[in-house]
């Protein structure tokens, strides 16, 4: 490796001290544009790059109105085990309920900020959808009060007591990867 001579402060002949930059075509400009898509992309990319192969992330961003902002992804080959998992669990078929329970198993939560990721392990979940694994009853008298409850609140009736499968793959989920 070959020393750079030293710079002498007053020197600004470009000869005197060879450096290499690239000058850009045309001006990198960054705009603020209020849209928080790429950084939401940025982040969500981030998040799967450190995680399993074939899990379901459910990435809930708090925003600073106090509202939340639900983002879907995968990481490699979640995608296609996602689908395979819905279209098992309508088989069976499975309801939201039992959808709850399976994932609640299995889930890891993880929090950065205001940032939570729950990542959703989809072989474990195959596992017990295809071993029949369903909610307690418990459970599912827990769910229709909520329900029943949230019918009374807002004035109407539920339409049904046990809504479906929720989903973990792109297809049910309706959520481009």
């Amino acid at each position: 490796m070959t020393a750079l001579p030293a710079m002498n402060p007053t020197t600004r002949n470009p000869e005197d001290h060879p450096m290499t930059t690239t000058t850009p075509q045309q001006p990198l400009l960054l705009t603020p544009t209020g849209d928080p898509q790429p950084l939401e992309d940025a982040l969500v990319h981030s998040i799967a790059a450190g995680l399993p192969r074939e899990t379901f992330l459910w990435i809930t961003m708090a925003q600073p109105d106090g509202g939340v902002r639900i983002r879907y992804a995968w990481t490699d080959g979640g995608t296609i085990l996602g689908d395979r998992v819905d279209l098992l669990a309508i088989a069976e078929p499975l309801d939201a309920t039992d959808w709850l329970h399976i994932t609640d198993r299995h889930v890891e939560s993880h929090h950065r900020g205001r940032i939570r990721t729950d990542a959703y392990p989809l072989r474990p979940i195959l596992a017990d959808v295809a071993s029949g694994v369903r909610a307690p009853d418990e459970r599912r008298d827990a769910i229709r009060r909520v329900i029943l409850a949230a019918g009374h609140l807002s004035g109407q009736r539920p339409t049904t007591l046990t809504p479906p499968w929720f989903g973990v793959g792109p297809a049910l989920l309706g959520a481009a990867p």
